[in-house]
């Protein structure tokens, strides 16, 4: 029986509101990572299996976005099995992928075998293991989780981790090794696990997950990227609406956000009893003039303000999205494709800029049974613009051409999918409109 990711949605015939905390819709996600670069944000990610009690975690996935609110989903870049000298089909822990002189490095935690690195010429992948064997890895412990990576202005990089003691070691230049002893730093206050470490005008941050349970989002500063640190205030305070907590932290566009984890996409399907299927979401953060950091509360309904416009004149791919009902995404042969699909299932991609107008949408899709496509603006049940039908041989990717009614400037567009009942109608892989 598919998961249906509903999330209390309000949408009526006449408001297209709805409730919005997590950002990523189609997978149970967690421990976000994000990553600026050449204009764009890779928001690393860990994944939550969909039938997860404890934590059950494979591999780790990516997103891209420029607007922060639609969110492309490129699927798994790295899994267990990039890791020859491990077994496991479990324990995919925390990552972070940082850049250095043209190559991406990915730092892994494997849970009970210590912190793997991996390398890749793109920030989408392949990325691969350099060394065969764990960077780190304290055995007579399992503190070694949630590796953290900055390469400060003088070129030095360090790696921070651990739970329930924060470590670290300075890397070397070829990041995959490093030089000197391993540090272990005294803890600071409300530290749990989770730290991620960055350095804004002049003072270093540690941010982390802090207490245990529920989690709060807390932050130390020191004047030195080895401390010593001292506790300055939470982020995002303890609450009972989430269990658990893991920042992320970066500066976009002139704008600082604050990323972390919840467990209301599965409370939104009625699950409320406690499993480790978690959801990524987003908020905007702001300084004090001192460096201290404003308070965020609990993650809003209304997510972050969109950055720009979607151009839905360039292709899309289908499993770009800011909301989705009932969809799911799947990597396969390199192909990222929206399936699962089912009637009265839907896409919603916020900002769409119509400019003077749409002639006509080409949507590549597979039929499984077929089915229709309803090109909507403003809310699911809002102005018709065309209906797009998929039909032909099962499983064969084709375009699929649809007029459309005239419509300008900016809307939410909504392709809401219909057919028969209980039968998965196609698969999407892409989209484009054309203008007028």
């Amino acid at each position: 029986m598919k998961r249906i990711l509903s999330f209390m949605l309000l949408a009526t015939s006449s408001l297209g509101c709805f409730a919005q905390h997590p950002i990523l819709t189609t997978k149970y996600t967690a421990d976000p990572a994000p990553m600026v670069y050449k204009d764009t944000v890779y928001l690393y990610t860990t994944h939550d299996e969909d039938n997860a009690d404890g934590f059950l975690m494979k591999d780790w996935l990516l997103y891209t976005s420029t607007d922060m609110v639609n969110w492309t989903d490129h699927g798994a870049v790295a899994s267990l099995k990039s890791f020859s000298w491990i077994n496991k089909d479990n324990g995919a822990w925390a990552e972070q992928v940082v850049a250095r002189n043209g190559k991406f490095y990915m730092y892994c935690p494997i849970h009970g075998n210590g912190i793997g690195v991996l390398v890749s010429d793109s920030p989408y992948g392949p990325f691969k293991d350099p060394i065969n064997k764990p960077l780190v890895w304290q055995k007579e412990n399992w503190n070694d989780i949630d590796p953290t990576v900055f390469i400060d202005d003088d070129g030095q990089a360090y790696m921070y981790w651990g739970n329930p003691d924060p470590y670290y070691v300075k890397l070397n230049k070829d990041m995959i090794s490093y030089s000197g002893e391993i540090h272990k730093v005294a803890r600071p206050a409300h530290y749990q696990e989770g730290p991620w470490f960055y350095k804004r005008a002049g003072k270093y941050y540690l941010a982390y997950a802090s207490t245990c349970c529920p989690e709060g989002i807390g932050y130390a500063m020191s004047d030195s990227p080895t401390g010593p640190w001292t506790f300055k205030n939470y982020i995002m305070a303890p609450t009972d609406k989430s269990r658990g907590n893991h920042p992320g932290i970066m500066d976009y566009k002139g704008k600082s956000y604050v990323f972390g984890l919840n467990y209301d996409l599965m409370h939104s399907q009625g699950i409320m009893e406690h499993h480790e299927r978690r959801s990524v979401s987003v908020a905007e953060m702001h300084y004090h003039k001192d460096g201290t950091i404003e308070e965020v509360p609990y993650w809003t309904k209304e997510g972050v303000a969109q950055i720009g416009h979607l151009n839905p004149y360039k292709r899309v791919e289908a499993e770009t999205m800011a909301w989705s009902k009932g969809v799911k995404s799947e990597k396969t042969n390199n192909r990222v494709a929206v399936n699962d699909i089912n009637n009265g299932d839907y896409i919603m991609l916020k900002g769409v800029n119509f400019g003077k107008g749409a002639k006509s949408i080409t949507i590549n899709a597979a039929p499984l049974n077929g089915g229709t496509v309803e090109i909507r603006i403003d809310n699911i049940n809002g102005k018709s613009l065309g209906t797009c039908k998929i039909a032909g041989e099962e499983n064969k990717w084709s375009n699929y051409i649809a007029g459309m009614a005239n419509v300008s400037g900016v809307h939410d567009l909504y392709l809401v999918f219909k057919g028969d009942a209980d039968k998965q109608l196609f698969k999407l892989d892409y989209w484009q409109m054309k203008k007028r």
